[in-house]
């Protein structure tokens, strides 16, 4: 299924005028705080209504302004993920999950609750109440009450903002199960780069209520004037296979046929996953590297050459394991004498390479 979004309000301090098509899949509403990302969120959910526009999932139009359609919010098959979780207190956990079901009409397509409980890893909690949860556990109560509300759509505003980071780690990979079993579309907030390498399908990203860019997150985060923390959040984003876990704590990966070392991580050797390499754990040389402690050295070409406003610059650089992104000073740039279409060395610290920056892999650089 694919949503199809055309809005247009006026709001204080925000002009909101955009259109997009997103596939099947995680779409991520990517931008900085006041960008429009809530605003588009509550107008699909019904909670605001727009001066002009149209929703549709499908067939299933939620409103059009060109035809006065309009469906209460009730009666628009979404399931609804917020920050907290936001669980009915005095329910237990199975209460908690049916709730949605009492609301989905008869001939809905129904997820197995069976399935969606061993998907999330709550059976152990169905007897519990909401007090006695944690935070990662609470968020995952929330995805499964959605998604057992039998919705054409699942609305997820930054659900992992409250939790810290060991709890993100814990609730990102439910997600990505989520996008890759499930075939109901999910519109996503979140102004975390790492996530949106991780789980989008596709990126829009909202700039003063427009759309800044939208395509793979490959490019979006290519981009420091589209991204929230500005050149601070660019990177590239690699498709990977893991080829080995060694004895001293390092997995190797294959990257393109070249080898890339991050920690241990918990993926089976083969497994296809993708990872974001921050373009500020980057350094540069114009010849092959000697005598150093980092473990990955990539060897390419330099596509272009991106000079920012102070004294930084982003270099795209084309290797075998795929477009890599190095942030460095305009002052090394012309030391190095980099120009497009120069020989070039990525060096990359192992440690860079963080947990919260692998994911599964879902098509070519989506």
């Amino acid at each position: 299924m694919s949503l199809s979004v055309r809005l247009r309000h006026s709001l204080a301090g925000l002009d909101l005028d955009l259109n997009f098509e997103a596939p099947p899949g995680v779409t991520v509403l990517f931008g900085r705080s006041g960008s429009g990302k809530t605003t588009v969120v509550n107008a699909v959910a019904g909670l605001l209504r727009p001066e002009a526009g149209r929703v549709a999932v499908d067939d299933w139009v939620l409103f059009d302004t060109d035809t006065k359609l309009w469906l209460p919010p009730h009666k628009r098959r979404l399931g609804y993920i917020f920050q907290e979780g936001r669980l009915f207190p005095h329910l237990t956990v199975r209460q908690n999950l049916s709730f949605g079901r009492w609301f989905a009409p008869r001939p809905a397509k129904r997820e197995d609750p069976d399935k969606v409980i061993e998907m999330l890893g709550i059976g152990h909690l169905l007897d519990r109440r909401p007090a006695g949860l944690s935070g990662g556990e609470k968020q995952r109560v929330a995805i499964g009450r959605a998604l057992l509300a039998s919705p054409r759509l699942i609305l997820a505003d930054e659900p992992l903002a409250a939790l810290d980071e060991g709890r993100k780690a814990e609730i990102l990979p439910y997600f990505e199960r989520l996008r890759d079993e499930v075939s109901v579309p999910i519109l996503y907030v979140t102004h975390s780069a790492a996530e949106v390498a991780r789980l989008a399908t596709s990126v829009v990203a909202l700039q003063d209520g427009k759309v800044g860019r939208h395509g793979p997150a490959s490019e979006v985060l290519a981009d420091p004037s589209v991204t929230p923390a500005g050149v601070r959040a660019v990177g590239a984003v690699l498709q990977v296979r893991v080829r080995a876990h060694h004895e001293d704590g390092l997995t190797e990966l294959d990257a393109g046929g070249e080898s890339l070392f991050l920690p241990r991580i918990s993926h089976q050797i083969g497994a296809e996953l993708r990872i974001r390499i921050p373009a500020q754990e980057v350094i540069l040389s114009n010849q092959p590297p000697a005598g150093l402690s980092a473990l990955n050295v990539l060897a390419g070409t330099v596509e272009t050459i991106r000079a920012g406003d102070g004294p930084g610059a982003i270099i795209s650089m084309n290797t075998r394991a795929g477009i890599v992104l190095a942030r460095i000073t305009r002052r090394s740039v012309a030391g190095l004498g980099l120009q497009p279409g120069a020989r070039c060395y990525a060096v990359i610290k192992t440690v860079a390479l963080a947990p919260q920056d692998v994911g599964g892999r879902i098509g070519p650089t989506g």
